[in-house]
């Protein structure tokens, strides 16, 4: 099969496909910030692979846990079984969570995790006597994967109306954005603690029937909108009042990326569940779960201990050799001390990104944590047009690596960033602006 057969073979997730085959933007290799394409053309990239590769890339740490795992156990089954490594990265994942989050599930991706969660919160409101339990509340904006359970919570309009139906009995919360009152703002707004409220109104309105709420610390795939200023502290105050589930997606926000192991460390805000992926395999080997208290765990208990308690899970589920990628990336966090260093990172994009308001088109900057996001205006008529030459224009023109979502504009550099790596990935955006139709 000749190569220009076997690109028209691929379809790519998220992408105008037909116009990415007439100019193929391909990776080849990677190190440290750093991609190069076929010909050996570096690209810096500007959101750590897709949030996930906060160490950089080619680390031989994880590299070699991977080869030696694979020839040691290539596989072994979930079901029933376990082996060395995914016991030892279960109590590792338990010790860098919030106190009373104590039992880890695995599975392969942050959309599996979000998915584990659901059913989890529902499966334990029946295991409770309380069946009646049974609706989930997302929240606008909000991105929680693309299976049907993380879909219907989700809230960002174009990963839903292309499929019909969702799952029912599923409410959401408003956004906590407000350019009106938020705009350019550095860190968490002053302005919006009160959108968590909604919740009251959803309780009025559905009663006790409420299983789980389900947020994202820091809403990164619909453009970095961090929480406001007692927010999400709030949220948890709602949720314990009317006894309902609170579940973090931290599938980005975990391992780093707030400064913290987790978003839940950053704020001092518990909730009842996290889901993570991404960064705790540093991108290396798929890997995703859901951190749990020992209430939930503890509910699914059966009478005889031979009975099974939990009838889900995957056949990747822990994968060995996905567990030792993990356990050598957690020793990469560690030794480095990379949570503390993405402090100086967020100080470093904080400082470079604001610095492009005035630049064309830009509607808002944002930054939180080691992220940050530029909005800029649609072009008349055509939403996502200038986003998409965005994205083109830094990959061919400036040899960046971008993540674009509409007419948003997103940063995440891995951990490992330089101040000059920052300001080289900021001046080259504002090279993009500058030269957009």
């Amino acid at each position: 099969m000749s190569n220009a057969s076997a690109l028209e073979a691929v379809w790519l997730p998220f992408t105008p496909n037909r116009q990415f085959k007439t100019e193929p933007r391909l990776i080849a290799r990677a190190q440290g910030m750093f991609y190069y394409d076929p010909q050996g053309r570096e690209l810096l990239d500007g959101l750590a692979g897709l949030w996930c590769s906060l160490a950089g890339h080619g680390r031989k740490e994880i590299a070699s846990a991977v080869a030696k795992q694979a020839a040691e156990l290539d596989f072994a089954p979930a079901f029933q079984f376990a082996h060395p490594p995914v016991v030892e990265l279960a109590g590792r994942l338990a010790a860098l969570s919030p106190r009373g989050l104590d039992h880890v599930f695995f599975c392969n991706s942050g959309s599996e995790a979000a998915d584990t969660a659901l059913k989890i919160a529902l499966g334990f409101w029946r295991a409770k006597g309380e069946a009646h339990r049974t609706r989930l509340v997302g929240r606008a904006r909000a991105y929680h994967g693309v299976n049907f359970g993380g879909m219907s919570v989700g809230g960002i309009p174009a990963n839903r109306r292309a499929f019909g139906a969702m799952l029912p009995g599923v409410d959401h919360l408003p956004a906590t954005y407000d350019r009106a009152k938020q705009a350019f703002s550095r860190g968490e707004p002053e302005h919006g603690a009160h959108f968590a409220d909604a919740l009251e109104e959803l309780v009025a309105l559905h009663g006790d029937t409420i299983a789980a709420v389900i947020v994202e610390p820091m809403a990164g795939s619909t453009g970095v909108l961090p929480p406001p200023q007692g927010y999400l502290q709030r949220l948890r105050q709602i949720c314990d009042k009317h006894a309902i589930l609170l579940i973090f997606d931290e599938v980005i926000t975990a391992f780093g990326r707030l400064g913290a192991a987790t978003a839940a460390e950053r704020y001092q805000v518990t909730p009842d569940m996290i889901t993570f992926a991404k960064g705790v395999t540093n991108g290396v080997v798929p890997m995703g779960g859901v951190i749990v208290s020992k209430r939930i765990y503890d509910a699914y208990a059966q009478t005889n201990d031979w009975q099974i308690e939990f009838f889900h899970g995957y056949t990747y589920s822990g994968h060995p050799v996905a567990a030792a990628a993990a356990l050598a990336t957690l020793n990469v966090y560690r030794d480095e001390d990379l949570f503390a260093r993405a402090k100086h990172v967020e100080a470093w994009l904080s400082e470079a990104v604001h610095r492009l308001k005035g630049a064309p088109f830009v509607a808002d900057i944002r930054n939180c944590g080691a992220a940050a996001a530029i909005d800029i205006e649609p072009a008349p008529g055509a939403p996502g047009k200038r986003g998409n030459e965005a994205i083109r224009r830094a990959f061919f023109d400036e040899g960046i690596v971008l993540r674009v979502g509409g007419d948003t504009i997103a940063l995440g550099p891995a951990l490992i960033a330089e101040q000059s790596h920052i300001e080289r990935l900021v001046d080259g955006v504002e090279r993009v602006l500058r030269r957009l139709n």
